[in-house]
């Protein structure tokens, strides 16, 4: 039965009930017993599962996920929770060398069901140290699965997939999704690791996105539906292993394409979908593929800067109109924003940092 949660409910929910079903699950990390319980999503975990289970963790992130990858050589299913992506750059040398390896190294006889949740965004003045979206560092490496969910719904399946999983995941969120509401199964589920969810239908354009960044292009699809413009939104939320086949056949209906990605442009994921449309279906593109993803520089602190780095759903519309040269279509107002919210505070009950 669903009913309407947030989506750091979910990831809790997803928590509990995952420890409610397999005593070998554990979570650790910096801060998963703080009062906040990391935006709310492991809040009192530790007093319903005990200490044992869900606990503190000194800051030794290299050390930690070592830690972690014993625990998963022996049977277990730890979770290490990163509050900021930007802290698993520590863990570098565990994740890639030996966490991504030891299933290859050993032939396929060791198993490595080890979940590292990262917490990606802006937002704060966190600025350079604190806000990166550093997926495409993670797609990069054989051996790891990246997973970044979009909705309640699917955050909660993707963690109990990831969690029963035999391989090392990067379970990647956002945190302007936290506050955001879904219908949500009160029951056990699974949502499968590997697969892409078309979540808008569309004729004139494919849009694939990540993460929060499909929220901005839903709220660019009704904008440009005001102009007779209907666009279709692919959510990615597995960004690796990549479910491109679905990719293929949107843009086979649409014959364009557009992809938006939170992480920098050289080198970021935007550019793997793009080449690997090109690479498969070139002849059933109408316009050259286009994408959006953050500058290439260090991300800003000062609310000033952020007005001008980050993306938004106009841009996204604007993007759109230019591709499909409908420029003749455009009000004076379409693309005005009107809010006084900072361009790095999701919403005002937002008060950070945890």
């Amino acid at each position: 039965m669903a009913r309407e949660i947030k989506y750091s409910e979910a990831v809790r929910e997803g928590f509990a009930q995952s420890m409610e079903k397999n005593k070998d699950v554990f979570i650790m990390g910096e801060g998963v017993d703080d009062p906040k319980g990391i935006f709310g999503t492991t809040t009192n975990l530790h007093e319903e599962f005990g200490r044992n289970r869900v606990f503190d963790t000194p800051l030794s992130e290299n050390g930690i996920t070592g830690v972690g990858i014993g625990a998963a050589l022996a049977g277990m299913r730890p979770v290490f929770v990163h509050a900021r992506i930007d802290f698993a750059l520590y863990s570098m040398d565990q994740l890639v060398n030996h966490a991504a390896k030891w299933c290859y190294m050993s032939g396929g006889k060791l198993k490595i069901p080890l979940t590292i949740r990262c917490i990606i965004g802006r937002g704060w003045g966190q600025g350079a140290q604190h806000s990166q979206n550093l997926q495409a560092l993670f797609t990069h490496i054989p051996g790891l699965k990246v997973v970044m969910p979009t909705t309640p719904y699917d955050v909660k399946g993707l963690l109990i997939s990831s969690i029963e999983d035999d391989n090392p995941v990067i379970f990647i969120e956002h945190r302007w999704l936290y506050n955001m509401r879904g219908d949500v199964p009160k029951d056990y589920y699974r949502v499968p690791i590997g697969k892409c969810k078309t979540i808008r239908s569309g004729d004139d354009l494919t849009v694939v996105a990540t993460s929060f960044m499909t929220i901005e292009a839903l709220r660019a699809a009704e904008l440009l539906e005001k102009i007779g413009i209907n666009i279709e939104v692919v959510d990615v939320r597995t960004l690796k292993p990549l479910d491109i086949d679905l990719i293929l056949k949107s843009v086979k209906k649409t014959g364009r394409i557009l992809v938006i990605d939170g992480g920098w442009k050289t080198g970021g994921f935007a550019g793997e979908i793009m080449a690997q449309v090109v690479e498969n279906s070139f002849n059933e593109l109408k316009t050259p593929p286009q994408r959006i993803s953050s500058p290439d520089i260090p991300t800003p602190t000062s609310p000033g800067l952020t007005k001008y780095y980050y993306s938004r759903h106009t841009d996204i519309a604007k993007k759109i109109v230019e591709m499909l040269g409908r420029d003749d279509k455009v009000t004076p107002d379409l693309f005005k924003v009107k809010s006084d919210i900072p361009l790095d505070v999701p919403d005002l009950s937002f008060t950070g940092p945890f």
